[in-house]
Formats: C-alpha cells, sequence, structure tokens
C-alpha cells in the first residue's frame, strides 16, 4: 500500500509529539522532512528519528517534490500563510488549529482550501477523534438523549503551565482565552447540537494573575451562547485549575443527558494511604488526548490514500473561529454579542 510522505513544520511540544507520532505510530505514514527556525530541532529530530531531510527555512522544504504532505504545527500566526504556499505547490494539508489568529486569515485560507479541491485539507479539532467524545456523538445521532438542548463545556489548563503561557503571551498573540482554548469547545457545541451560534454573551477577569490585564486577557473567562435552533451553550475556560487539566462536556437532550469527562482521571488506579483515597489528575492535554492526536492524523492518511475528504472541513475552522471572536468582542465589551456571519450558513 502507498505510504504517505510527511514534512512537518514546527518542532515544539505539540509539534515534536505530532512528528514522532507520523514517524513511528501511524500507519502508511512516512515523516521525511522535519522544518523548524530553531536548528538545534532540527538536528535533533534528525538524529534521534533518522528523519532524511532537515530545514530552517519552510520555503526550501516545500519545494521538495518527494512529500506528499505538508503538516503545520507552527506557531499560529504563520499558519495561513504556510497553508496558503503548501496547497500552491501541490500538497496535501494537515493544519493544527487554528487557521489563523484573525478572521481574516481564516477566510483566506478557506478561499484557497476550497480552490484547491483535488488535494485534502485538514483542521486539528482533535477532540472529535477522542473515543468518549466520538461515542458521545453516536448516542446523540441515535436519538438516545432526545434532542439535544444545552452543552457544557469545562476547559481548564494546569496551574502549572501559567508561568511559561504568561511568558509566551506577553511576546506573541495567542488570540485569548476564547479563540486559543474555548474554540475546541465551540467546535463540539456545533458538532453535538447540529447548528450554529446566534449569540453570544461572554464575562471574565484577572482574578489571580494580574498580568491578564496587561494583555487584555481573561484568566478565567465564561461565555453563554444561543444557537439558532434555539438550543444553548455554556463555555467555561480558564489557565489556573489548581488539580490538573480538566476537560469536561455535558449535553443535556429532551430524554437524558451525557457527560464526558466529570473527573479528570489519570488513570483508573485508586490511592489508598494516610492522605485518604485518592485518583491523580492528567497533567496535560498531550496526555488526556494522546490517543486522538493519533486517530486524527490517521483519519488524514486515509483521506489521502482513498482520495476523500475529511467529515471536519476548512468551514469547521471558519465558522467556530467567528464564534470565538463573538466571545472576544462580547468579553471586551460588556455586551450581547450578534453573531456575524460573512456568508450564508447552511443549517
Amino acid at each position: 500500500m502507498k505510504t504517505v510522505k510527511f514534512g512537518i513544520v514546527g518542532l515544539g511540544r505539540l509539534g515534536k509529539s505530532h512528528a514522532e507520532n507520523i514517524a513511528f505510530k501511524i500507519p502508511n505514514a512516512e515523516l521525511l522532512a522535519v522544518c523548524s527556525v530553531v536548528e538545534e530541532e532540527v538536528k535533533e529530530a534528525q538524529k534521534a528519528w533518522g528523519i532524511k531531510y532537515g530545514y530552517t527555512d519552510y520555503n526550501e522544504m516545500i519545494k521538495n517534490d518527494e512529500l506528499d504532505a505538508i503538516f503545520i504545527a507552527s506557531p499560529s500566526g504563520y499558519h495561513c500563510e504556510q497553508i496558503k504556499l503548501a496547497l500552491g505547490k501541490g500538497y496535501h494539508v494537515f493544519s493544527e488549529k487554528p487557521l489563523g489568529l484573525y478572521l481574516e486569515d481564516a477566510m483566506e485560507a478557506k478561499s484557497y482550501v476550497n480552490s484547491h479541491p483535488n488535494q485534502v485539507f485538514m483542521l486539528g479539532f482533535m477532540r472529535r477523534f477522542d473515543k468518549s467524545y466520538a461515542y458521545a456523538k453516536r448516542k446523540i445521532d441515535n436519538g438516545e438523549i432526545g434532542k439535544p438542548v444545552l452543552v457544557r463545556c469545562y476547559g481548564l489548563d494546569p496551574k502549572a503551565a501559567m508561568e511559561p503561557f504568561l511568558k509566551f503571551a506577553k511576546n506573541s498573540y495567542s488570540g485569548g482565552l476564547f479563540l486559543d482554548m474555548a474554540i475546541h469547545d465551540i467546535d463540539l457545541a456545533r458538532w453535538y447540537i447540529g447548528s450554529e451560534v446566534e449569540k453570544v454573551w461572554a464575562i471574565g477577569g484577572a482574578y489571580e494573575y494580574e498580568e491578564f490585564n496587561e494583555i487584555n486577557d481573561a484568566e478565567t473567562g465564561s461565555a453563554m451562547a444561543k444557537f439558532k435552533n434555539g438550543a444553548m451553550g455554556i463555555f467555561v475556560a480558564g489557565r489556573n485549575c489548581a488539580h490538573g487539566y480538566h476537560i469536561e462536556t455535558e449535553i443535556i437532550g429532551t430524554k437524558g443527558s451525557l457527560r464526558i469527562g466529570t473527573t479528570p482521571d489519570k488513570n483508573l488506579v485508586t490511592v489508598f494511604d494516610e492522605n485518604g483515597v485518592s485518583k491523580e489528575c492528567v497533567g496535560g492535554f498531550l496526555e488526556r488526548f494522546e490517543e486522538a492526536y493519533l486517530e486524527e492524523v490517521k483519519e488524514f492518511v486515509d483521506c489521502v490514500l482513498t482520495n476523500r475528504k475529511p467529515s471536519l472541513t476548512v468551514e469547521d475552522g471558519v465558522l467556530s473561529t467567528i464564534v470565538g471572536y463573538a466571545c472576544k468582542e462580547s468579553f471586551e465589551s460588556g455586551e450581547l454579542v450578534d453573531v456575524k456571519y460573512l456568508e450564508p450558513v447552511m443549517i
């Protein structure tokens, strides 16, 4: 069977994990080239994993005609331009979220993807490929909880990650709490509800770390959404979770409810000791969604090999970004915001 030969750009924490997955854990995938502006990262990956090509210039990597696909795991501000360049060279493209840091970027990326219909494009909303989230979707589609009327999401980053995040955010634009973090929950809610968001109201603040006021962002924030079909969404996102990485989703329907990740258990072990009875919590997104990161790339590879399109589209990225920006606008203004779509949305 044919092998999809990848070049990856970005070898930070997430990029390195993706690169290792492609190199060793995904059938019919081969990591042929790595690219990073940090030369030491390139040399380290080539030496450790036996990678044939190494680059510090993305434009040089996409000249390599041995490649079939480009995997984009670079900082968010580069995604849109790198998507355009890769598609223009004829490659299939997998990009980590977001499409871009600004709505204009996302719309531009969408235009380029849609103008290259013979190439596979996929965006990294990995939670759709988590077994529990996918199981819940099947339950909803089968009507087992009736009509979904409310989705409640918690997305809380561990307090242990606060210092590196603030260091990054003071020097680079992350997109803010709702675009950087809550966008995963927005995508899930759209997926589960089967409708687009009509109105949002968002609040939040800097409750322990005043540095968030300096970057005009929320340490912890929440948003309430009304969907066009009348359903409701509640999104809570924060960066100061004392017990670890807490991702929880509840879908309430007319005939029942589903909850995913009610407690962020590291595993099935319960500890009994002098402190009582306890369970360890998962420490971060790479640990919690380890399998989902594998499954999404397996799906991308299969789409390339079988010449089909992923169910997760570039439009999903754009529509979630539009809602994220509306939440950001509401947070900054304190006002209820009507979500403005730039073109008609089919429900």
